[in-house]
């Protein structure tokens, strides 16, 4: 066929399109409702995964967290009630490995986010006040072993906390609600978290996160932290909650050896014995990237599955509605092959309709769904991310779905026989 046939071809089925205006729209409705899906869905979680990306490599790759348990043996089947029987750790388990561990450089102590001891008060300032917030109990070595930058002021120092002085560092959240509205510089400020009234000393950056609510937190000091909350750091095993203790290796050393030692410490303190397994937890930044990509893979999976299932409806719908266009048009198609038109052009014109129909769908779609994205973004915060690919992907499943749906039709029409295609009513 050549290129002026198969332009006129393309024509009398846009022509035909044009005509029937309100078919065409109800053919294309599984098909924008499919591309939308795929559009919406990716870019959510797109924004998602990369924002959570983020947020994990801010731990550095030789950071080394150890923790009663975590999400690694939780998602490889480990008995949580198992798991909750375990010892808690202590800020005393922390001492031991920053004074016998020789590959260790920087040991913090996290209170108040452990296993069953999660803290959270309402932060005041001249009555404003913020909804719950979490409150952390670290050291002076918060920001180096969880890098994160200071926006404002500085960090609480090692005297501070050897002292147990009532000092706070505000996260990017209560910092937002409390003193961002009105422009006061918050650093030497009193606020009250919970009825017990600290000094500001500093305000972090905002983090990285998939989360809207991640930067709603404030640091205190882990021995303030004991006093004002009872957090029983010292008791190993029941109640009290579990302390989380985040190392991260001299420079000199591999994270491989920093662990090597951990471990023997753990396990001497714990007095377990040679044949009895670890009842703690090591985990670092590629752990938790192997968990979420596990995680991320079934969430593609099943938007893979989710949209194909919406394609698919789209795709019997155009078949559908090109069956009647074929029943309805079966003189028109008689007339052109008495007039000298080929199988191939009728084949052409009938595919080229529903490609262009499903294409125009997959262009809505895209629009649709990145609209739906970008309102989300703009309403709640949460991160999204519109990577091109996704829209090659859409405009192909539409254009796909448009030719192996319409081929049975087109086939029909092209095989019809002229005589009787002119005697049909």
């Amino acid at each position: 066929m050549n290129r002026g046939l198969l332009r006129e071809v393309v024509w009398m089925a846009l022509d035909t399109i044009r005509a029937n205006k309100m078919r065409s729209g109800l053919t294309i409705l599984g098909v924008v409702i499919g591309i939308t899906a795929i559009v919406g869905m990716t870019s959510l979680i797109r924004g998602f995964d990369e924002s959570l990306r983020d947020m994990i490599r801010q731990l550095g790759p030789n950071t080394i967290i150890v923790a009663k348990l975590s999400a690694v043996s939780v998602v490889g089947g480990a008995d949580f009630s198992e798991l909750m029987r375990r010892p808690n750790l202590t800020v005393d388990d922390a001492k031991a490995i920053e004074k016998l561990a020789p590959s260790v450089a920087v040991v913090d102590i996290w209170l108040g986010q452990g296993v069953g001891g999660q803290t959270q008060e309402r932060v005041s300032y001249r009555g404003e006040r913020t909804g719950q917030v979490a409150v952390l109990g670290a050291t002076e070595q918060f920001a180096a072993v969880n890098f994160v930058k200071q926006s404002q002021g500085r960090f609480f120092t090692e005297s501070e906390v050897q002292r147990r002085r009532r000092v706070v560092v505000l996260g990017d959240g209560p910092y937002q609600a409390l003193f961002a509205p009105s422009g006061l510089d918050p650093v030497g400020k009193k606020v009250r978290v919970g009825a017990i009234e600290y000094t500001v000393v500093g305000v972090l950056e905002q983090r990285p996160s998939p989360i809207p609510q991640a930067d709603n937190f404030v640091v205190i000091p882990q021995t303030t932290h004991q006093v004002v909350f009872n957090t029983n750091a010292t008791r190993r095993f029941g109640g009290g909650g579990s302390a989380t203790i985040t190392i991260v290796p001299r420079e000199d050393a591999t994270r491989e050896q920093a662990e090597a030692e951990i471990e023997e410490i753990m396990r001497v303190r714990h007095g377990l014995r040679l044949d009895e397994p670890n009842d703690f937890e090591m985990s670092g930044q590629d752990a938790i990237l192997r968990i979420w990509d596990q995680a991320s893979r079934a969430v593609f999976l099943a938007l893979v599955v989710i949209s194909s299932v919406a394609l698919m409806v789209g795709g019997i719908g155009v078949m559908a509605i090109m069956m009647i266009s074929v029943t309805e048009r079966t003189r028109e198609i008689g007339l052109r092959k008495a007039l000298g038109a080929r199988r191939q052009e009728i084949l052409v014109q009938f595919l080229s309709e529903a490609a262009f129909l499903t294409s125009v769908g997959g262009v809505l779609g895209i629009v649709i769904g990145s609209a739906i994205g970008l309102s989300i973004n703009a309403l709640t915060g949460f991160p999204i991310s519109l990577p091109w690919w996704s829209f090659a992907i859409g405009l192909g499943f539409s254009a796909s779905v448009g030719i192996f749906f319409g081929m049975f039709p087109a086939v029909r029409a092209a095989r019809l026989d002229p005589i009787e295609a002119l005697r049909h009513e």
